[in-house]
């Protein structure tokens, strides 16, 4: 089968050219898409003539704002899209993702979302107590992210979002912070098999690898996978990274999971072909597409 595969993104990272030379190893034709310069046309369901003929439409931008509509609208037009609208609208919001993370028992940490600073003050006061974390609702690299040691530092961050921010940064996602030990884990789930992990270590409360936190090898094997699998499943599943942390009371608890993850730093400490391996998956979606669409003969 000879796949047209659509790749959508509009910076180009290490990863996004691992996976593009992965394509071309298989001898796959690319046609890259970016946020800018897209055009859809919303009124009719017709093929564009340039996405049309596309078998999958693998979507790797850092734009969310654009990507989650795009992939809705290709998804109408008939184009398949790995990861689907319905998962990446809920990846890329941590209000969607905690909610489809409760609905299937998936255990992480206590979590409160407040529309207003005063009512987050109250929770702060008198659920979660300080230290805790501050996080937009939307947002990645641990930006924004805040931790709030004393009431008077949570007055002031709050403060700031609500006259500074969007209104995204004026309803507040507040959490437990869990006291792990100098690390996380992020785990890859590709369909639906774990395929790696790493822990991510820093001497900083933040364990973020953007952030300057060391990757090194971890199990993937048995409870590390098994829980990254059911909150790739909760979420609808495709190609995710699932960040872990290791609370000293309750266990495994999932901390967030990422549609456009970062791996290149992982691939090395686990030895694994994870760029390889999200290439296959997406190449079988178009195998399937094709057998799917295939002509059904009738016996004369």
């Amino acid at each position: 089968m000879n796949a047209v595969i659509g790749f959508f993104a509009g910076r180009v990272r290490v990863e996004e050219k691992l996976l593009l030379e992965a394509y071309s190893r298989r001898g796959v034709e690319v046609v890259r898409f970016a946020e800018r310069g897209m055009t859809l046309r919303l009124d009719q369901l017709a093929s564009e003539s340039e996405w049309g003929r596309v078998d999958v439409f693998h979507d790797r931008s850092l734009a969310f704002g654009t990507s989650a509509p795009l992939l809705e609208a290709l998804e109408a037009h008939g184009v398949r899209c790995c990861n689907r609208a319905s998962v990446v609208a809920l990846c890329g919001d941590k209000f969607r993702t905690s909610l489809a993370l409760a609905q299937a028992s998936v255990p992480q940490p206590e979590t409160y979302w407040c529309t207003s600073a005063q009512e987050a003050l109250n929770i702060l006061d008198e659920k979660l107590g300080y230290p805790a974390v501050l996080k937009p609702v939307i947002g990645s690299w641990g930006r924004l992210v805040a931790r709030l040691d004393t009431r008077a530092a949570a007055e002031a961050v709050l403060e700031d979002r609500e006259v500074l921010g969007s209104f995204h940064h004026r309803t507040h996602y507040l959490q437990r912070l869990i006291d792990k030990p100098g690390r996380d884990l992020r785990v890859f789930v590709v369909g639906d098999e774990p395929i790696a992990a790493i822990y991510r270590e820093s001497e900083h409360w933040l364990t973020n690898t953007a952030r300057g936190a060391t990757a090194t090898s971890c199990p993937v094997a048995g409870e590390v996978g098994e829980l990254a699998l059911r909150a790739a499943r909760a979420v609808g599943g495709g190609i995710l990274a699932v960040d872990l942390v290791e609370d000293p009371v309750r266990g495994l608890l999932v901390l967030e999971v990422n549609h456009s993850g970062e791996f290149r730093n992982s691939i090395a400490p686990s030895g694994v072909d994870i760029p390889g391996r999200m290439v296959d998956h997406v190449l079988g979606i178009a195998w399937n597409r094709a057998q799917c669409d295939a002509p059904v003969e009738v016996p004369a």
